[in-house]
């Protein structure tokens, strides 16, 4: 997809000035959506979020107020001067986000998943005129990402943003969905101009991770982010282990160290210079290394066609995982940067070996 996207409210990544979104998991009362907005209405927020219809992954738990809630976070934000945004999931939500003049809407990973759910939200915002946020796919799959914007951008939507709130894993990790930053960065490239936001709640799933995943946002110049407050997390009926108070709210914003895109420093390039001299010279060796190891899985691989050998040995696979993981951890890397290293290797492995000529 080719399209550019003007950053019209995100144009400095200075941080009194990033673009921050905050508010409610969910819109719960009148009374705990005014709150939240009172304390919320001096630290520097742009947009006033909160949940309206909940998709909760199984029935029986709180699902949201409904359409009576529109009406309160219009009141909150129209008391302290905010817009508000809300999630939408059906061509009803559209309907009823305008008719109370919701300012912004955005779509939720669980919709961006379904090109079908996309589309008929698509269909039903031609005419519309606010921005709309759309947050990645469940998985890290960023084909359905970038089809999701041209489904909203061809029905006529020319304000469009990204927002990243992580992707599910299979496996046990320290996040409730795992940040895998390399997908949004990739999205950024692909639609040139697109405004980028983080939703560290739900990439975190409980607060002491909030902090460090919005300073990783900023580190990777993200343009603002959006975060679940409430007036009191304890006793929220949804997402009550990711939610913080405003004046947490306050703190972590405060904490915050946005990083320069660039510097004007002459020694500072010269020095950057000579150590990318450096990787490349680096990278010339590890390409001359993976080139060598495919030659030498080629070479497996004929002597397993010879023998009606399965080019997938499990045994074989698990050892490689469980002593490369140990070695790239004795030098500093990350557990699960080998593996996915190894995980990409090892397909492009088999993938060699298959198309071999017979």
């Amino acid at each position: 997809m080719k399209i550019t996207i003007p950053l019209k409210t995100l144009s400095t990544r200075e941080i009194q000035k990033t673009f921050i979104i905050a508010g409610p998991c969910s819109v719960e009362s009148e009374e705990q959506i005014m709150q939240t907005a009172a304390g919320l209405a001096d630290k520097g927020i742009q947009v006033l979020r909160g949940g309206i219809w909940k998709p909760r992954t199984r029935p029986g738990s709180f699902e949201g107020m409904g359409i009576e809630a529109l009406q309160w976070l219009k009141d909150a934000g129209n008391e302290y001067n905010l817009p508000v945004a809300v999630e939408v999931a059906t061509p009803e939500h559209v309907e009823q986000c305008m008719k109370h003049g919701i300012d912004i809407i955005w779509i939720g990973a669980r919709t961006t998943t379904n090109p079908f759910s996309v589309q008929i939200l698509a269909d039903s915002l031609k005419g519309v005129d606010i921005p709309i946020l759309i947050k990645n796919p469940i998985s890290p799959d960023i084909e359905l990402w970038l089809g999701a914007f041209e489904r909203v951008y061809n029905a006529g939507i020319k304000t469009l943003v990204a927002v990243h709130r992580g992707f599910t894993s299979h496996r046990k990790t320290a996040y409730r969905n795992v940040p895998n930053w390399r997908v949004p960065i990739e999205l950024k490239g692909r639609i040139k101009g697109i405004p980028l936001l983080c939703d560290p709640s739900h990439i975190s799933g409980k607060t002491e991770l909030l902090q460090s995943v919005a300073q990783e946002a900023m580190d990777l110049l993200f343009d603002g982010i959006m975060i679940e407050v409430h007036n009191n997390p304890k006793a929220a009926l949804s997402d009550a282990k990711q939610q913080i108070t405003p004046q947490a709210f306050g703190e972590l914003i405060s904490s915050l160290k946005v990083k320069k895109p660039f510097s004007d420093d002459k020694e500072f390039y010269q020095h950057l210079s000579d150590l990318r001299k450096e990787i490349d010279r680096v990278d010339d060796k590890l390409i001359d290394l993976l080139a060598q190891r495919m030659h030498l899985s080629r070479q497996i691989g004929t002597v397993k066609r010879n023998l009606d050998v399965s080019n997938f040995q499990p045994g074989r696979w698990e050892e490689i995982v469980k002593s490369r993981t140990k070695a790239g951890v004795k030098k500093n890397l990350s557990a699960e940067f080998v593996l996915r290293i190894y995980q990409f290797i090892h397909e492009e492995s088999i993938r060699q070996q298959e198309d071999m000529p017979d």
